[in-house]
């Protein structure tokens, strides 16, 4: 204790109890600021949610908490990846119900994510086997998977023609409205990590000379566009987006990620979105956290809404990050599904169970899923 002063004290109490106070975002009233952030979890037979997400996600709702959903697929041609929901037909948004339902009981907010893949595809997953959509025929190099051992390989993409790209905006705005009729509070919009929004934003992947391609402005330009249709369906008060200005994941860097990272906190305050979601600097990839000059503290200060941050965080970090007033909420992955009771962990700091990575995206609808121990099934 030498050394301390009661000033210090009182810092580190805030600080303690940051991720646990209230907040307001838009309508919804949150008791706490630790979100479920989308986790793609593959095990959606079919591409329709199982009824062991049911389990899986009231297990990770709390009374005023916020969680989102896996990525879900917008459309057939959205896929990239074996047994992803999604959420264009019928069928879908009746399987959703329950799901959605059980996370309500518990009192929870939940709000779906959606998306499109792009060009992180192949013709396998394809409707007649066609190639995959995006802002550029450029292909992706073969990419050693989050396993470690398996490589992932991508066919050659057709790039949009310009009369094409409205279609495509119209599917996002139609997933949205099926999202609402499923029950969810709201929606978030992947435009991050390479998918096919990303895929428009960044100068790496869009090689295009109409007017989604070239400046800052139309490459933003598709992005926008599905906002003002989603928001304009459902309301912005429900609509968020997630955004890695500073990622390179899937061959989509930017050279000027600042830039592209503030045009877009801006340019979605005119729409009035309820939140932007924003990955941390510091996780070039999905998995890797390294040391970076950069920060979202520009964009946090950009956009009026509310900001939520992700990437990499403990408890620490993100009990500083609201402390701070650099975040609203702090979204955690990895902790959150090996530690279904993160919050409560997290307010009296136990102890926290380690998450298999060998298991997130086993087809199981059990193993590294719903069999993670709560703190009261610890003996």
């Amino acid at each position: 204790m030498e050394g301390k002063t009661a000033d210090d004290g009182q810092e580190q109490q805030h600080q303690i109890s940051s991720l646990l106070t209230p907040y307001k975002m838009g309508n919804f009233q949150l008791s706490h600021r630790i979100v479920l952030a989308p986790l793609t979890r593959q095990r959606s037979y079919n591409n329709i949610p199982q009824p062991h997400a049911i389990l899986y996600y009231s297990q990770r709702a709390t009374e005023g908490g916020f969680l989102l959903s896996e990525a879900t697929g917008i459309s057939d041609t959205a896929q990239g990846y074996p047994y992803t929901p999604g959420i264009w037909t019928k069928e879908q948004v009746e399987a959703w119900k329950p799901i959605v339902d059980a996370v309500h009981a518990k009192g929870a907010i939940f709000f779906c994510q959606i998306w499109h893949c792009g060009r992180v595809s192949n013709t396998g997953f394809q409707p007649n086997g066609q190639a995959p959509i995006s802002s550029t025929d450029k292909e992706i190099t073969p990419q050693i998977r989050a396993n470690g051992v398996d490589v992932a390989r991508f066919s050659p993409p057709r790039r949009l023609k310009t009369n094409e790209i409205s279609q495509i905006v119209n599917d996002f705005k139609l997933a949205a409205r099926n999202a609402i009729e499923a029950g969810f509070d709201g929606i978030e919009l992947h435009g991050a990590h390479g998918y096919l929004i990303e895929q428009f934003l960044k100068d790496q992947a869009n090689d295009r000379t109409d007017q989604y391609g070239g400046s800052l402005e139309n490459r933003c330009r598709f992005a926008l566009e599905i906002v003002d249709a989603v928001s304009n369906e459902i309301g912005a008060y429900r609509v968020g987006i997630r955004l890695s200005p500073f990622a390179d994941y899937m061959e989509c860097g930017d050279s000027n990620p600042k830039a592209l990272g503030l045009y877009m906190a801006e340019a979605i305050n005119k729409y009035e979105l309820l939140y932007c979601h924003m990955v941390e600097p510091r996780m070039k990839t999905v998995i890797v956290k390294t040391e970076c000059p950069h920060s979202l503290v520009p964009m946090r200060k950009a956009f009026k809404g509310t900001f939520i941050v992700a990437g990499g965080y403990d408890r620490e970090d993100g009990n500083k990050a609201v402390a701070e007033n650099r975040a609203d909420l702090v979204a955690y992955g990895r902790h959150f599904l090996a530690n279904p009771d993160l919050p409560k962990r997290f307010k009296i700091n136990a102890p926290l169970n380690e998450y298999n990575r060998e298991t997130f995206y086993a087809p199981d609808p059990v193993v590294g899923y719903t069999d993670y121990p709560f703190l009261e099934d610890i003996a």
